[in-house]
């Protein structure tokens, strides 16, 4: 009786034993998830849930202790959800991405002053094609830096400029600048504009 039992038991823990290493992944919702996957969540269709990661202080998250390489929170400080991109011994977190500013500068450009008159420049389009086709990358840089997709995704801003060369007459709810040059501009000028995520 007690061989049967534990002949039983045996086979039962093989049976479970094998079935873990057969099924390495786990789905949420989801009876078939991928192979890629460690954890597969899906949402019910019609659902309103979403997926919470742990939310902390960028004090709090940097007291973690020994965080592992790629670990993810959410920095209620930055706002943002931050990883470590560095080593347990050395962490090193950041923001996932660029998007998550509330506010960055314009990339250097050349706007028209060599002649008197108005103009108009499209600050959201030259925005976009430098962050798309960024001249040179340091080495395992993806080819785009992360930009806005549309136009409308900011506010636009000119925060200096020397009026006694141009005059900023405009500037549309999509980023196009129109401005008169009524003074050739020196070799110091400069322009700052700012964009605002809405």
């Amino acid at each position: 009786m007690k061989i049967r039992y534990l002949y039983k038991a045996f086979l039962s823990i093989v049976v479970l034993l094998t079935s873990l290493n057969s099924y390495s992944q786990i789905g949420i919702n989801n009876d078939s998830p991928d192979a890629s996957t460690v954890l597969h969540m899906e949402g019910v269709t019609g659902g309103d849930k979403g997926l919470l990661i742990p939310r902390m202080t960028t004090v709090q998250k940097t007291a973690i202790a020994s965080p592992a390489h790629s670990l993810l929170v959410y920095d209620t400080d930055l706002k943002c959800i931050s990883q470590n991109l560095g080593t347990e011994a050395a962490p090193q977190w950041t923001c996932l991405t660029s998007l998550n500013r509330k506010f960055f500068y314009m990339p250097s450009i050349n706007i028209t002053t060599t002649a008197l008159g108005t103009f108009t420049k499209d600050l959201y389009a030259q925005y976009k094609q430098e962050y798309a086709t960024p001249m040179y990358s340091s080495p395992g840089a993806p080819a785009e830096i992360p930009y806005f997709p549309s136009s409308g995704d900011l506010y636009y801003y000119v925060s200096y400029h020397d009026p006694s060369r141009i005059t900023i007459n405009s500037i549309s709810a999509n980023g196009v600048m129109n401005y008169t040059v009524i003074g050739k501009a020196d070799y110091d000028d400069y322009i700052n504009i700012i964009f605002v995520v809405k």
